[in-house]
């Protein structure tokens, strides 16, 4: 594997390898759950296969926009780095405002 998915991957091949990487990262796992079932349509459990997985419209719009084409390849690490913002950017719900989460790796 290279690093990038084939081009027009919003398919299974980019989620793998994404996947693969988010594994060797347990401090994100709560993170990626959050967001998948915050990124699903609703009612994804009614249609098939239930998984509760983005738009391909939605991924195809966010592909463009961070590459330039919805046909460009997709770099899984780039997945990782998002969600690693997400966590950091992440809501406090007991009082309605952003807390910024020091991150755990040194820059």
């Amino acid at each position: 594997m290279t690093g990038t998915a084939p081009a027009g991957s919003v398919g299974r091949v980019a989620w793998w390898e994404a996947s693969r990487l988010v594994a060797r990262h347990p401090s994100l796992y709560k993170t990626a759950v959050a967001q998948l079932l915050h990124l699903a349509p609703r009612g994804w459990w009614r249609r098939w296969p239930p998984v509760p997985a983005p738009s391909k419209a939605w991924l195809e719009f966010r592909q463009e926009t961070q590459y330039g084409s919805k046909d460009a390849p997709i770099d899984p690490r780039d997945i990782v780095a998002w969600l690693e913002w997400c966590r950091e950017q992440r809501v406090d719900t007991r009082v309605g405002r952003r807390v910024l989460v020091a991150s755990r790796r040194t820059r």
